[in-house]
């Protein structure tokens, strides 16, 4: 978010169109702009208008205008999208007042990789039964029943389990885990 303030709208809005185009030109410099491989999003510019008043006699001693305005951008280039977020805040330097929200990193390709996930999960289940049964002097039979789970998607490493699901954002790596339940028949 890119804010600007002022002393009357017009001085706002004016500061406002200078500090946006300051950050454009920033996130072109960085090799972020409109294109086929990403998308960069122009929220509606706001303004309002705040006032201070005098804690005694509640007179209003200074009206100040506030721009703001958000970027949204959406990419592949993951690596450019964190570097450039963690170079922002230089734009402060420029006069620019920026807020970065943490950028969010998804992963798009789950449904691809779904099925897959879960037959080797389904392999998994049965390896282990096997290896159970086989300690208890017993044999696996045919599956009797199949209870897809949910999809854990969580930072590399975590142990974060959630009956609903869970689905991190904050990292561009991640481990997926696909949980299920399978019964089998004992011989």
């Amino acid at each position: 978010q890119v804010r600007t303030t002022g002393k009357t709208q017009i001085d706002s809005f004016s500061k406002h169109k200078e500090s946006m185009k300051k950050t454009m030109d920033f996130l072109k410099a960085n090799g972020i702009e409109d294109g086929i491989k990403q998308a960069v999003y122009l929220g509606p510019a706001s303004i309002k208008e705040y006032e201070t008043k005098h804690p005694k006699t509640n007179e209003i001693i200074r009206t100040e205008w506030i721009t703001y305005q958000t970027i949204g951008i959406q990419s592949n280039d993951v690596y450019r999208i964190q570097k450039t977020h963690s170079k922002i805040t230089e734009l402060l330097g420029d006069g620019v007042f920026v807020k970065p929200s943490s950028p969010e990193f998804t992963y798009s390709k789950l449904a691809d990789k779904r099925v897959d996930m879960l037959a080797k999960a389904a392999k998994d289940a049965r390896i282990r039964a096997e290896a159970i049964a086989l300690q208890a002097g017993s044999e696996v039979g045919g599956l009797k029943k199949v209870n897809t789970g949910v999809f854990q998607i969580t930072v590399p490493n975590s142990t974060r389990v959630s009956s609903w699901g869970s689905y991190d954002t904050t990292t561009i790596k991640k481990d997926i885990t696909a949980v299920m339940g399978v019964t089998f028949a004992v011989k």
